[in-house]
């Protein structure tokens, strides 16, 4: 909604008059939101946005363009957009009736032209974008998406979204052998190297487990952990009939990953690590 102030002067041989000040208001008959599906994101994930244009007049409004920045911000002189826009992802709807996919570009920003919103209508229109590297990672990070409707002869309309990055461990593992050929009764070394690519730590609350079924099986086993002794059962469990291996719960921990930006604003992740070794005889 908009007021507008006019003012009319009258000129005549005596001099000059200003005339009252008349108000109006222009009331806005389309209005818009914009939401996402799941309002948290990690990299590579991806983030599908509904946005709506409602039509509260009498009169069709046709040809809109809805621009989406994909979340750009300023690194440094450059510009960076979080978020690709997946190709073939837009649907729209018109009084939810799904109609012929519109024009679509997404070569800087994602542009979704040839919209139109019917009188006392609503139109939808829904679109998925992957967050790739230059998406901040770290504890707090956000994805602020704005877009802007316009064309048709409107004023133009700005919505926008928040989405924030999902604070939790992910964990990976990886298991090796040292040697890989041994001879009969010899001793062999598993290495079980678990990282955190998250920005938060796995703490003992998250119960973190390593189990694992030796074969062949392994007497005079000897455990370390991030290089200290472990002793069972305070730390794992064994069992020399089945070959079967377990930590206790609780007793694995990994710090969280740590992220830098890189000159061209890419966030790379330095992995937090822990390290189990299993030795035994064969």
């Amino acid at each position: 909604m908009a007021t507008f102030f006019n003012q009319a002067t009258l000129s005549y041989s005596g001099g000059v008059v200003n005339s009252n000040i008349t108000t109006g208001e222009i009331i806005e008959v389309l209005s818009a939101s914009k939401t996402a599906v799941v309002n948290e994101y990690s990299q590579g994930s991806d983030v599908t946005y509904v946005i709506n244009i409602v039509n509260s007049g009498a009169i069709a409004y046709t040809g809109l363009t809805i621009t989406d920045n994909l979340g750009e911000y300023t690194f440094d002189t450059t510009t960076l957009r979080p978020l690709n826009y997946v190709g073939g992802s837009v649907n729209y709807f018109v009084n939810g009736v799904l109609q012929p996919t519109p024009t679509v570009t997404a070569t800087d920003n994602l542009v979704i032209s040839g919209i139109n919103v019917p009188a006392n209508g609503v139109t939808t229109v829904i679109y998925t974008a992957r967050v790739n590297n230059f998406a901040p990672p770290t504890v707090g990070g956000q994805i602020i998406n704005v877009a802007t409707i316009g064309g048709g002869g409107i004023t133009e309309i700005t919505v926008s979204e928040t989405v924030t990055v999902l604070a939790e461990p992910l964990l990976t593992i990886t298991k090796s052998v040292s040697p890989s050929t041994v001879t009969e009764n010899g001793q062999i070394t598993y290495t079980f190297v678990i990282q955190n690519i998250g920005n938060t730590a796995a703490s003992a609350t998250d119960n973190v487990v390593v189990t694992d079924t030796f074969d062949p099986i392994l007497s005079g086993l000897s455990v370390t952990y991030n290089g200290t002794a472990w002793t069972s059962p305070d730390n794992y469990t064994y069992d020399e009939t089945t070959g079967q291996f377990a930590t206790v719960l609780g007793e694995i921990t990994v710090p969280a990953a740590t992220f830098t930006q890189d000159a061209d604003g890419n966030w790379v992740i330095d992995p937090g690590v822990a390290v189990i070794t299993v030795t035994g005889t064969i």
